[in-house]
């Protein structure tokens, strides 16, 4: 039952989905996410469009998103790092 005055807000996004993918940068920070690539010897070379740090973030969201298709973790994923960080508004898919 809807709590009185509760309203279904416009778009299927929700506040949760940021947070929840924000918080895996909380968790595990950056410095650690680069030190485990650097640790598997998996660093990259070149500047990439998927570059290894985000690939990382996008493994454990597609773990705890494992309902949604790759392109929705995607897009949640850079969403909730654009939401904390500001970084990856204009940001291209690759396809």
């Amino acid at each position: 039952m809807a709590r009185s005055g509760w309203v279904k807000p416009e778009s299927p996004e929700r506040l949760s989905d940021h947070v929840s993918l924000g918080v895996l940068t909380r968790v595990f920070p950056p410095a650690v996410v680069d030190r485990v690539i650097a640790g598997a010897g998996a660093g990259q070379l070149r500047n990439r469009l998927l570059p290894s740090r985000l690939m990382v973030y996008y493994v454990m969201a597609m773990a705890l998103f494992a309902a949604g298709s790759y392109e929705e973790v995607m897009r949640s994923l850079l969403a909730g790092l654009d939401w904390i960080t500001g970084r990856f508004g204009g940001w291209q898919m690759p396809t």
